[in-house]
């Protein structure tokens, strides 16, 4: 929910604190990194997490929909570029226009220098009733590249009945599934919260990948925990997961 914290803004905050907006090539496609490119599928979301990175533009959903020409534009970047290999589909959430999603892959997989597909998601958690069969379908036709679909989670009250099945049915058609997270204050700057989280994560099949440190979002940065704090959390959960289901501890820069 929004709070008045939000109207807190300091000097150190960021409208773009991973400055991607310069590295746009073509409407929704993002080249920062020599090998891969963030595509912005979608500036929807099934909810909007008040601490986002990319709050300055998420829920402009109308600025965000991409045409068939943006979409074609994209694919002819990618084919243009034989040096990029993983191409990681965000937004906005793209399980959350499942039909433009499919259009996608199903032209991406055809490009052979793209051996990486990676999609990232919080559907399955905010709102995993809206995906379609149809999606899951689409997602299993893909066997030349190596499919990558990580889920947000942020907490263990979020593991809900439909939620493990959203996860079984994504485990089915063969992807491999990571998970994102982000120390947030006062949701899961404890110790025993990420210990459970993390641990059933990796019983569930999901490899927990990431942890973020809040990015100094203008609006989010009441979310931001000690950094101390932090280090002290992440010392203990690697004392106490094995290697697969503790994840990295990340502090984004605007230069990566």
């Amino acid at each position: 929910m929004p709070s008045n914290e939000e109207n807190k803004v300091s000097s150190k905050a960021y409208t773009d604190p991973l400055q991607e907006d310069q590295f746009i090539k073509t409407k929704g496609l993002v080249h920062k990194y020599p090998s891969r490119v963030l595509i912005e599928l979608t500036l929807q979301c099934a909810t909007y997490c008040r601490f986002c990175t990319r709050r300055r533009m998420v829920s402009d959903i109308e600025k965000g929909k991409l045409t068939d020409p943006d979409i074609n534009n994209m694919i002819t970047y990618l084919t243009s570029h034989s040096d990029i290999h993983e191409v990681v589909i965000s937004g906005g959430d793209p399980f959350t226009v499942p039909e433009l999603l499919i259009k996608f892959i199903t032209k991406v997989k055809q490009i052979k220098h793209i051996t990486i597909i990676r999609i990232h998601t919080r559907v399955p958690v905010s709102h995993p009733q809206i995906i379609p069969d149809r999606l899951y379908k689409a997602l299993a036709t893909i066997t030349k590249q190596a499919l990558y679909i990580s889920i947000h989670f942020e907490h263990p009250d979020e593991f809900t009945k439909e939620t493990l099945k959203v996860v079984k049915k994504l485990r089915q058609t063969g992807a491999i599934l990571l998970s994102q997270s982000v120390f947030l204050r006062g949701v899961n700057d404890n110790f025993e919260i990420l210990l459970s989280l993390f641990s059933r994560l990796i019983e569930l099949g999901i490899r927990p990948y990431y942890i973020y440190r809040c990015d100094p979002v203008k609006g989010a940065e009441h979310f931001i925990v000690p950094f101390e704090q932090e280090v002290e959390i992440m010392t203990k959960l690697r004392k106490n997961l094995s290697g697969i289901a503790c994840p990295t501890y990340v502090i984004d820069t605007p230069n990566g």
